[in-house]
């Protein structure tokens, strides 16, 4: 199967010839947990020798319908993207979601986008996929629809562990509630916000722990807080450090939540660049400190902490 990075458009109607008679899965896919790949496996599967596709919709129709709700996103497009090709898709079709989008009815999308545009051979999606205006369309309505075209369809059940279905929101749950080890096992992978690097106050600096700082921007905000975590630098490497998520009470408040991380044995500049913060172990809740020198002992106590928990990896 596919490693490389796949390519991602935005119309159906843009779809190179090559990539038409594709193989496609369905959905929304955020986080590309193991129930996501399970519907990928499927659509590879059906037909081995077809292009494998994912039909996916950007922004999430959540962010479409309720623009004002906090953000919720595990994974926003270009990492998703690149996990989706580390599960063997050449092409993502993030359709852009819009007005136009939202009230086509579910025969029309299919025939439209899957049939005519995709030129699709075989579908796979979760059993409580839905599509088309007012989510019209379930995996019984693209059965009938599939078979009159021709085309495949597998609907793949919910992969589950011991507490139910895996699923992206109970990801997000766990992850709100300070278990990144439980969104570990269901994702297959530690959950990675990815940002660039901004600058700061250099208060880090200051107190002898420098740190690299992004913005939390439209990804879900877990639990405020210190975490183990492991950093993916613009270069290849993964690092080993410790990260505070949320607004430095200590430092009278920021307007948003951002993600510090020291990261250990590590001297560069990062600023402008990239990098991906894999959370591994959640440590403490967020806390208000006396002052700065107490706020120093604590990141003291929280590096030592970190590097104690990571010692296994």
């Amino acid at each position: 199967m596919n490693t490389a990075a796949p390519l991602v458009l935005g119309d159906w109607r843009a779809l190179p010839p090559a990539l038409r008679g594709a193989t496609v899965a369905l959905g929304n896919m955020d986080g590309v947990h193991l129930g996501h790949l399970a519907v990928l496996r499927a659509a590879h599967a059906a037909r081995p020798q077809a292009p494998l596709a994912v039909l996916t919709f950007e922004p999430h129709p959540r962010e479409h319908f309720r623009p004002d709700d906090p953000p919720f996103r595990l994974t926003l497009l270009p990492a998703k993207a690149r996990a989706l090709g580390e599960a063997g898709a050449v092409l993502v079709l993030a359709l852009h979601f819009d007005a136009a989008l939202a009230t086509m009815p579910a025969e029309v999308f299919f025939e439209a986008v899957l049939r005519d545009g995709v030129g699709a051979v075989h579908l796979s999606c979760g059993q409580d996929f839905a599509f088309g205006h007012r989510r019209g369309g379930d995996a019984g309505t693209l059965a009938v629809l599939a078979e009159a075209a021709g085309m495949g369809l597998t609907v793949v059940p919910p992969v589950a562990d011991a507490q139910g279905p895996i699923s992206s929101t109970r990801i997000r749950r766990v992850l709100q509630d300070g278990y990144p080890e439980r969104a570990t096992a269901m994702l297959g992978r530690p959950w990675e916000v990815r940002g660039e690097v901004v600058h700061g106050d250099k208060l880090g600096r200051v107190l002898g722990w420098p740190t690299a700082n992004i913005w939390l921007g439209r990804h879900l905000e877990p639990a405020r807080g210190v975490y183990a975590v492991t950093v993916s630098l613009p270069d290849g490497r993964e690092l080993k450090g410790v990260s505070n998520i949320g607004r430095r009470p200590t430092l009278g408040g920021d307007p948003e939540t951002r993600l510090e991380t020291y990261i250990f044995d590590y001297e560069g500049d990062l600023y402008g660049q990239e990098i991906g913060v894999r959370l591994r172990h959640f440590l403490r809740a967020d806390a208000k400190f006396a002052g700065l020198e107490e706020l120093k002992a604590a990141i003291a106590q929280d590096a030592e902490d970190a590097r104690t928990a990571l010692a296994g990896l």
